[in-house]
Protein backbone atom coordinates (compact mmCIF):
# COMPACT_ATOMS: atom_id res chain seq x y z
CA UNK A 1 0.00 0.00 0.00
CA UNK A 2 1.01 3.87 -0.35
CA UNK A 3 0.04 5.24 2.25
CA UNK A 4 -1.12 2.81 5.55
CA UNK A 5 2.06 1.05 7.23
CA UNK A 6 0.79 -2.23 6.24
CA UNK A 7 3.46 -4.16 6.79
CA UNK A 8 4.21 -2.45 10.15
CA UNK A 9 0.52 -3.59 10.79
CA UNK A 10 0.85 -7.18 9.61
CA UNK A 11 3.94 -7.84 11.76
CA UNK A 12 1.71 -6.40 15.06
CA UNK A 13 -1.38 -8.33 14.25
CA UNK A 14 -1.62 -10.86 17.14
CA UNK A 15 -0.49 -8.28 19.37
CA UNK A 16 -2.91 -6.10 18.43
CA UNK A 17 -5.31 -9.18 18.40
CA UNK A 18 -5.02 -9.52 21.80
CA UNK A 19 -5.43 -6.25 23.03
CA UNK A 20 -8.65 -5.42 20.88
CA UNK A 21 -10.09 -8.80 22.52
CA UNK A 22 -9.20 -8.34 25.83
CA UNK A 23 -12.07 -9.69 27.92
CA UNK A 24 -11.63 -7.16 30.87
CA UNK A 25 -13.00 -4.40 28.21
CA UNK A 26 -16.84 -3.35 28.28
CA UNK A 27 -16.29 -3.31 24.37
CA UNK A 28 -13.30 -4.18 22.17
CA UNK A 29 -10.84 -1.09 20.64
CA UNK A 30 -7.39 -0.48 20.21
CA UNK A 31 -5.08 2.40 20.25
CA UNK A 32 -2.13 2.28 18.05
CA UNK A 33 0.32 4.63 16.94
CA UNK A 34 2.04 4.55 13.31
CA UNK A 35 -0.88 4.10 11.25
CA UNK A 36 0.56 5.65 8.28
CA UNK A 37 3.83 5.40 6.67
CA UNK A 38 6.57 7.36 8.40
CA UNK A 39 7.61 8.74 4.98
CA UNK A 40 3.80 9.50 4.17
CA UNK A 41 2.72 11.26 7.19
CA UNK A 42 4.08 15.22 6.44
CA UNK A 43 2.65 14.63 3.10
CA UNK A 44 -0.83 13.34 4.51
CA UNK A 45 -0.69 16.49 6.98
CA UNK A 46 0.33 18.90 4.82
CA UNK A 47 -2.94 18.22 2.44
CA UNK A 48 -5.30 18.11 4.90
CA UNK A 49 -7.66 20.73 3.08
CA UNK A 50 -8.69 23.69 4.84
CA UNK A 51 -12.13 24.54 5.71
CA UNK A 52 -12.53 26.84 2.60
CA UNK A 53 -11.24 23.93 0.51
CA UNK A 54 -13.54 21.99 -0.84
CA UNK A 55 -17.50 21.05 0.06
CA UNK A 56 -17.35 20.79 3.86
CA UNK A 57 -20.78 19.78 5.57
CA UNK A 58 -21.22 21.22 9.33
CA UNK A 59 -24.94 21.61 10.85
CA UNK A 60 -25.46 22.53 14.56
CA UNK A 61 -27.43 19.95 16.59
CA UNK A 62 -27.76 19.31 20.67
CA UNK A 63 -24.93 16.94 21.09
CA UNK A 64 -22.89 18.45 18.47
CA UNK A 65 -21.06 21.85 17.28
CA UNK A 66 -18.58 23.32 15.15
CA UNK A 67 -17.79 19.45 13.62
CA UNK A 68 -17.00 19.58 9.85
CA UNK A 69 -17.00 16.71 7.45
CA UNK A 70 -16.16 15.97 3.68
CA UNK A 71 -16.40 12.57 2.17
CA UNK A 72 -16.12 13.54 -1.83
CA UNK A 73 -12.50 14.01 -3.09
CA UNK A 74 -11.44 13.66 -6.90
CA UNK A 75 -10.13 11.27 -8.51
CA UNK A 76 -6.76 9.88 -7.53
CA UNK A 77 -6.21 12.54 -5.24
CA UNK A 78 -4.34 12.06 -1.63
CA UNK A 79 -7.32 11.38 0.33
CA UNK A 80 -9.47 9.26 -2.75
CA UNK A 81 -6.66 6.72 -2.55
CA UNK A 82 -6.34 6.61 1.12
CA UNK A 83 -9.31 5.95 1.30
CA UNK A 84 -9.65 3.59 -1.82
CA UNK A 85 -6.83 1.78 0.68
CA UNK A 86 -9.07 1.71 3.42
CA UNK A 87 -11.90 0.34 1.83
CA UNK A 88 -9.66 -2.74 0.23
CA UNK A 89 -10.04 -6.04 0.58
CA UNK A 90 -6.51 -6.58 2.17
CA UNK A 91 -7.27 -4.18 4.83
CA UNK A 92 -10.84 -5.22 5.50
CA UNK A 93 -9.39 -8.81 6.06
CA UNK A 94 -6.54 -7.54 8.31
CA UNK A 95 -9.70 -5.93 10.54
CA UNK A 96 -11.60 -9.64 10.07
CA UNK A 97 -8.00 -10.85 11.00
CA UNK A 98 -8.17 -8.62 14.32
CA UNK A 99 -11.77 -8.40 15.63
CA UNK A 100 -12.81 -12.23 14.03
CA UNK A 101 -16.03 -10.55 12.44
CA UNK A 102 -16.63 -12.19 9.01
CA UNK A 103 -16.96 -10.34 5.70
CA UNK A 104 -16.56 -7.03 6.89
CA UNK A 105 -17.65 -4.17 4.17
CA UNK A 106 -16.50 -0.58 2.90
CA UNK A 107 -18.77 1.97 2.21
CA UNK A 108 -18.35 3.62 -0.76
CA UNK A 109 -20.75 6.20 0.03
CA UNK A 110 -18.54 7.02 3.16
CA UNK A 111 -21.80 7.85 4.69
CA UNK A 112 -20.50 10.00 7.84
CA UNK A 113 -17.11 8.91 6.97
CA UNK A 114 -14.41 10.99 5.34
CA UNK A 115 -12.34 13.85 6.63
CA UNK A 116 -13.31 15.19 10.34
CA UNK A 117 -12.39 18.80 11.35
CA UNK A 118 -13.36 20.72 13.90
CA UNK A 119 -12.54 24.11 15.03
CA UNK A 120 -12.25 26.42 18.64
CA UNK A 121 -15.50 25.31 20.99
CA UNK A 122 -16.52 21.75 19.00
CA UNK A 123 -17.69 18.81 20.61
CA UNK A 124 -19.40 15.75 19.89
CA UNK A 125 -21.33 14.09 23.03
CA UNK A 126 -20.47 10.77 24.42
CA UNK A 127 -23.34 8.63 21.78
CA UNK A 128 -23.57 4.92 20.02
CA UNK A 129 -23.46 5.30 16.00
CA UNK A 130 -26.09 4.32 14.12
CA UNK A 131 -26.38 0.61 13.81
CA UNK A 132 -27.82 0.64 10.08
CA UNK A 133 -26.51 1.40 6.93
CA UNK A 134 -29.84 3.93 5.68
CA UNK A 135 -28.95 2.67 2.24
CA UNK A 136 -27.71 -0.82 2.00
CA UNK A 137 -29.58 -2.09 4.93
CA UNK A 138 -25.92 -3.32 6.15
CA UNK A 139 -25.13 -3.50 9.98
CA UNK A 140 -22.42 -1.23 11.04
CA UNK A 141 -19.34 -3.36 12.49
CA UNK A 142 -16.61 -1.35 13.39
CA UNK A 143 -14.96 2.18 13.30
CA UNK A 144 -11.05 3.40 12.67
CA UNK A 145 -10.44 6.34 13.26
CA UNK A 146 -6.75 8.17 12.78
CA UNK A 147 -5.82 11.28 13.77
CA UNK A 148 -3.60 14.53 12.11
CA UNK A 149 -2.79 17.23 14.62
CA UNK A 150 0.44 17.99 15.72
CA UNK A 151 1.70 18.76 19.02
CA UNK A 152 -1.69 18.92 19.60
CA UNK A 153 -2.02 19.49 23.67
CA UNK A 154 -4.12 18.94 27.01
CA UNK A 155 -5.14 21.84 27.52
CA UNK A 156 -6.86 21.92 23.41
CA UNK A 157 -9.06 19.26 24.93
CA UNK A 158 -11.02 17.34 21.86
CA UNK A 159 -9.73 13.92 23.65
CA UNK A 160 -11.70 10.58 22.53
CA UNK A 161 -13.37 9.27 25.11
CA UNK A 162 -14.44 5.55 25.90
CA UNK A 163 -17.10 4.93 28.25
CA UNK A 164 -18.50 1.95 30.16
CA UNK A 165 -22.22 2.60 30.53
CA UNK A 166 -23.33 -0.67 31.31
CA UNK A 167 -25.19 -2.35 34.15
CA UNK A 168 -26.15 1.28 35.16
CA UNK A 169 -22.27 2.25 35.29
CA UNK A 170 -20.76 5.46 34.08
CA UNK A 171 -17.25 4.78 33.89
CA UNK A 172 -14.57 6.57 31.45
CA UNK A 173 -12.91 3.52 30.43
CA UNK A 174 -10.00 5.38 28.22
CA UNK A 175 -9.22 9.32 27.31
CA UNK A 176 -7.08 9.38 24.30
CA UNK A 177 -5.21 12.35 22.70
CA UNK A 178 -5.79 12.64 18.95
CA UNK A 179 -1.93 13.54 17.96
CA UNK A 180 -0.68 12.70 15.03
CA UNK A 181 -0.90 9.40 12.97
CA UNK A 182 -2.33 8.01 16.10
CA UNK A 183 -5.09 5.14 15.32
CA UNK A 184 -8.29 3.95 17.21
CA UNK A 185 -9.69 1.30 15.91
CA UNK A 186 -13.32 0.09 17.98
CA UNK A 187 -16.28 -2.71 17.48
CA UNK A 188 -19.63 -0.61 16.86
CA UNK A 189 -22.30 -2.15 18.95
CA UNK A 190 -25.17 -1.06 21.58
CA UNK A 191 -22.73 -0.22 23.90
CA UNK A 192 -19.62 1.52 22.48
CA UNK A 193 -19.95 5.00 23.79
CA UNK A 194 -17.65 7.37 22.70
CA UNK A 195 -17.13 10.74 21.93
CA UNK A 196 -15.50 14.16 22.77
CA UNK A 197 -17.47 15.83 24.52
CA UNK A 198 -15.48 18.48 25.83
CA UNK A 199 -15.20 21.60 24.25
CA UNK A 200 -12.45 22.56 22.11
CA UNK A 201 -9.80 25.24 23.48
CA UNK A 202 -7.49 25.62 20.59
CA UNK A 203 -5.64 28.83 19.43
CA UNK A 204 -6.73 30.55 16.23
CA UNK A 205 -5.29 28.44 13.22
CA UNK A 206 -5.14 25.24 15.42
CA UNK A 207 -8.25 22.54 14.58
CA UNK A 208 -8.81 19.22 15.35
CA UNK A 209 -8.75 17.20 12.41
CA UNK A 210 -8.83 13.15 11.99
CA UNK A 211 -9.65 10.51 8.92
CA UNK A 212 -12.70 7.71 9.58
CA UNK A 213 -13.43 5.13 7.79
CA UNK A 214 -16.59 2.70 8.97
CA UNK A 215 -17.43 -0.75 8.30
CA UNK A 216 -20.31 -3.08 7.56
CA UNK A 217 -21.59 -6.54 7.54
CA UNK A 218 -24.85 -8.30 5.70
CA UNK A 219 -25.19 -9.89 8.81
CA UNK A 220 -24.28 -10.02 12.59
CA UNK A 221 -25.17 -12.55 15.32
CA UNK A 222 -28.59 -12.92 16.60
CA UNK A 223 -27.84 -11.96 20.13
CA UNK A 224 -26.28 -8.18 19.36
CA UNK A 225 -29.03 -7.11 16.63
CA UNK A 226 -31.48 -4.10 17.70
CA UNK A 227 -33.64 -2.33 15.98
CA UNK A 228 -32.26 0.51 13.50
CA UNK A 229 -31.20 3.20 15.26
CA UNK A 230 -30.00 6.93 14.46
CA UNK A 231 -27.01 8.12 17.10
CA UNK A 232 -27.66 7.31 20.37
CA UNK A 233 -26.36 9.97 22.96
CA UNK A 234 -25.91 10.51 26.54
CA UNK A 235 -24.54 13.56 28.76
CA UNK A 236 -21.96 12.42 30.71
CA UNK A 237 -21.13 15.68 32.22
CA UNK A 238 -24.05 16.75 34.82
CA UNK A 239 -25.54 20.30 34.51
CA UNK A 240 -22.53 21.24 32.49
CA UNK A 241 -23.41 19.46 29.90
CA UNK A 242 -27.13 19.92 29.85
CA UNK A 243 -26.06 24.03 29.40
CA UNK A 244 -23.54 22.85 26.87
CA UNK A 245 -26.95 21.60 25.00
CA UNK A 246 -28.63 24.15 25.56
CA UNK A 247 -26.68 26.90 24.45
CA UNK A 248 -25.88 24.60 21.32
CA UNK A 249 -29.68 23.75 20.54
CA UNK A 250 -29.54 27.99 20.89
CA UNK A 251 -27.50 27.98 17.96
CA UNK A 252 -28.76 25.24 15.76
CA UNK A 253 -32.24 26.81 16.07
CA UNK A 254 -30.76 30.38 14.52
CA UNK A 255 -28.85 28.50 12.11
CA UNK A 256 -32.13 26.91 10.64
CA UNK A 257 -33.90 30.54 10.83
CA UNK A 258 -31.31 32.12 9.20
CA UNK A 259 -30.74 28.99 6.45
CA UNK A 260 -34.92 30.05 5.68
CA UNK A 261 -34.34 33.60 5.84
CA UNK A 262 -31.75 32.84 2.77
Amino acid sequence: MKYIDFDSLKNRLESLKGAFNDPKKPFRYIMLEGFFKPEMVELIHDNYPALTDGDWGGITYLNQNNKFARSKFEKETIFDEIMAEMNSEEFRKWLENISGIEGILGDDELLGAGLHQSVNGAFLNVHVDYNVHPTTKYHRRMNVLIYMNKEWKDEYEGHLELWDLTGGKMNMIEKIAPTLNRCVIFETTEISFHGHPKPLNTPPGINRKSIAAYYYSVSRPENEVAAAHNTIYVNTEGAAGSIKRLNSGVKAFLERINIKKD
